[in-house]
């Protein structure tokens, strides 16, 4: 092979690099942007969960913030509703009170269910039932017949208990949305 051959080689060699290099570094490139477009659909993607976190998280606290004061309100008014019935001191506007204390919490309740985890939907669910019966109890006595035994001391202790379970409903809604000192049992 003389050295016509060899510069012809050479020649055909260094055409075909450089016919080759713009091909190779453009698709060197291609892989380089696909690459860099997924990394930054991947981070909009965590972006975007997290901000859907955050917002499910803040949905949650105003929920429970207005359900456990609903809650809380509609105890305090089966209370304040049953000592007026041991006073026989029942009025139209303490009946309405009443009823306007249970709604807003059937209000909060039905929001409630469609935001709470379910483990505070459970402990709201029994409180809930709780309240109703406490409620039941309450109105029978109102109107004269109450249940086997029932008087305005075992209808009042009823109503502390709620006020237990109430708490440890709190309890449950503060661990769900992650706040520090969230104990599960409520002291006496």
């Amino acid at each position: 092979m003389g050295s016509t051959a060899i510069a012809l080689v050479a020649a055909v060699v260094g055409v075909t690099g450089t016919l080759l290099a713009p091909v190779l570094a453009q698709r060197s490139s291609a892989k380089a942007q696909k690459a860099e477009f997924e990394r930054q659909q991947q981070a909009a993607h965590t972006q975007w969960q997290r901000e859907q976190q955050q917002a499910e998280l803040t949905a949650r606290r105003a929920c429970y913030i207005v359900t456990n004061a609903a809650y809380r309100r509609y105890r305090i008014q089966l209370m304040n509703h049953l000592w007026h019935v041991h006073r026989s001191e029942v009025t139209d506007t303490l009946k309405e009170t009443l009823e306007t204390a249970r709604h807003a919490h059937h209000a909060a309740f039905a929001e409630a269910q469609m935001l709470a985890s379910p483990a505070v939907l459970a402990q709201l669910d029994d409180v809930a039932k709780a309240l109703s019966e406490g409620y039941r109890r309450t109105k029978s006595l109102e109107e004269g017949h109450p249940d086997e035994g029932d008087t305005f001391e075992v209808i009042e202790a009823y109503l502390q208990w709620i006020w237990e379970r109430w708490k440890e409903m709190r309890a449950v809604m503060r661990a769900d949305l992650g706040l520090a000192n969230s104990p599960t049992r409520a002291a006496p």
